[in-house]
């Protein structure tokens, strides 16, 4: 009967073992997709004010100014899967 009860606590010990460890992984998981959207979102601001300082240079196209918005925000897609991976 020892013997069993033994076994069982082993047993139950093992699982929450496994069980604690996929939480901690799920959990840095979430805090690096939050982190990731963080990036992102501060891009698309970051962007926005680097047309509109563009444009008010008007020294460049629209368009020159709308690759210069792309560019910018391609970066910060970068930036965001560096986080994640």
């Amino acid at each position: 009967m020892r013997e069993w009860n033994r076994c069982f606590t082993a047993l139950l010990a093992a699982m929450f073992v496994a069980a604690s460890s996929g939480m901690s992984w799920a959990t840095e998981q979430a805090q690096q997709r939050r982190a990731g959207r963080d990036v992102r979102q501060d891009t698309r601001q970051g962007s926005r004010h680097t047309k509109q300082d563009c444009r008010a240079a008007d020294q460049k196209s629209n368009s020159q100014c709308r690759q210069d918005k792309r560019h910018t925000k391609q970066q910060g897609r970068q930036t965001a899967r560096d986080i994640k991976y």
